[in-house]
């Protein structure tokens, strides 16, 4: 069996593979090439064989993985001991609007538990990493989130709802009361790029509802291992299923998690 390091090193020359045919493909997208999967949901030719690319990768570095995968290019297989969640282009919608926000996103999981993700801003080429007890790493170096203790001093990330409005009105209430509460709120379209950047420190918070395992898996270990802490609305732990998601640094933590459950209540 390898060990964890060897597996994220032969990960992250695929996942480098990976960006480079995404980076091709910028601006050659005609819009007979792309298919709506759902309201607001896009896809071309570059997330399938991007997936393709990837899937096929990890099959030869973990032959006994399962996967789930967002363009179900492979069958689910979510009761295998090791299990692949990969996002192959995370912010579709930017990519095809030619918008330089968009992100591979790759994590692994053995026994249900995230031990190694990735997560590679395309463009700039900034590849953040977390291994199991290791720590966050931005192209080589440590990161960590951000020290703000102040929600009144921090920059927050969100996600606009695009196909699940039944919670809009709580959601736009929450907005309202952040605004005069914080230095901004930004909306940049790749969950897993705004989770990346929480881990760093460029955001002090990211949340969002509505999103898939394949959006949050890599970034949220990422932010974990950068000494953040990741939740539901509700506190609890089931972020990775549960459609909705809240990261933060460990300084804003309860003044953030308690202005969300006061909106989002159960």
């Amino acid at each position: 069996m390898k060990v964890l390091f060897e597996i994220f090193k032969e990960t992250e020359k695929l996942v480098e593979r990976s960006a480079d045919f995404i980076q091709n493909q910028l601006g050659n997208v005609k819009n007979q090439q792309i298919e709506t999967k759902s309201l607001n949901s896009l896809v071309s030719y570059v997330d399938k064989k991007a997936e393709e690319m990837l899937v096929e990768g990890c099959m030869k570095i973990l032959p006994e993985a399962g996967f789930i995968t967002e363009e179900e290019t492979i069958e689910k297989s979510a009761d295998k001991e090791w299990l692949w969640i990969i996002d192959p282009l995370d912010g579709t919608t930017n990519f095809l609007h030619s918008l330089p926000f968009f992100s591979i996103s790759v994590a692994l999981q053995h026994r249900g538990k995230t031990v190694m993700g990735l997560v590679c801003e395309v463009n700039r080429r900034e590849l953040f990493y977390a291994i199991k007890n290791e720590g966050a790493f931005l192209n080589g170096k440590k990161i960590s989130c951000s020290s703000t203790e102040k929600l009144t001093d921090s920059l927050l990330a969100t996600g606009f709802p695009y196909y699940d409005f039944g919670r809009r009105e709580a959601y736009l209430k929450l907005l309202g009361e952040l605004m005069p509460k914080s230095r901004g709120i930004r909306r940049l379209g790749s969950a897993a790029l705004d989770l990346a950047y929480t881990a760093c420190g460029r955001f002090d918070a990211f949340f969002e509802y509505s999103l898939a395992p394949w959006d949050v898996a890599a970034g949220a270990f990422i932010v974990e291992e950068a000494g953040g802490i990741v939740t539901d609305f509700t506190g609890g732990d089931n972020y990775l299923y549960g459609k909705e998601i809240i990261a933060t640094n460990r300084g804003i933590n309860k003044e953030m998690s308690e202005l969300l459950m006061s909106h989002f209540k159960a």
